[in-house]
């Protein structure tokens, strides 16, 4: 499942992310890759230990924390640090599937990576090329997202980001492992949760919906891993 998450970040937390962007001192993204992916990875990257890098996480957290749209899609259980990349003219990476275990740096901690998360920085007109392009049982998607919008994607999927043949373009990235495993599963209870909260709005049978709302509460409660 692919889903668009718009509007994550407001205009003053695009911008203060991008200011601590802007003053951090930037390292080969390849030093995170691993072995195969580091083969056709061209970019650069903030190191976790920047202080810059640091705060900025903190911001997308919190934004993440608000989203009614990430939540649903995701169900979050654990949310890796968010990273962020750049990518310079002449940069891509190449077709790649993400590591299916991460550790966070500093802890002992390791977090099944089952979503991907990439979230654009930088506005679509800034630069030409670098969409992210994501391959998937329903075919190809190129996706190229205004700054501060988001895309989730399962960490199975064969992906890659175009070269960059004009300007700058940046992002954060990052993995989610969610409370429900089975992707199916998470799309049938995305799904669902939307179509809640489409009849909601638009004034459906009360009883009809506490029902259909007891019934994802009961898949969800049958599928959380906790």
């Amino acid at each position: 499942m692919l889903v668009s998450v718009t509007g994550v970040l407001t205009a003053q937390e695009l911008h203060t992310v991008r200011t601590h962007l802007s003053r951090a001192a930037w390292s080969d993204g390849r030093l995170t890759a691993g072995y195969r992916s580091a083969a056709v990875k061209s970019n650069l990257q903030l190191p976790q230990s920047d202080a810059g890098a640091q705060e900025a996480s903190d911001i997308v957290v919190r934004a993440l924390e608000r989203s009614a749209t990430f939540i649903s899609a995701t169900l979050p259980h654990h949310v890796f640090p968010p990273l962020f990349n750049r990518y310079e003219p002449g940069m891509a990476f190449g077709a790649h599937v993400d590591n299916a275990v991460r550790q966070i740096p500093g802890t002992a901690h390791r977090l099944r990576t089952d979503i991907s998360a990439t979230l654009f920085l930088s506005a679509p007109g800034d630069y030409d090329g670098g969409e992210l392009i994501v391959e998937d049982l329903y075919g190809t998607h190129s996706v190229k997202l205004a700054a501060g919008d988001m895309v989730v994607y399962p960490a199975s999927s064969l992906h890659k980001v175009e070269p960059v043949t004009r300007g700058i373009r940046e992002a954060a990235f990052f993995w989610i492992q969610s409370m429900v495993r089975d992707e199916g599963a998470r799309t049938l209870l995305y799904d669902m949760d939307t179509s809640i909260q489409d009849l909601t709005r638009k004034g459906a049978d009360a009883g009809a919906l506490l029902r259909l709302t007891g019934c994802y509460h009961n898949l969800l409660r049958r599928w959380a891993e906790l």
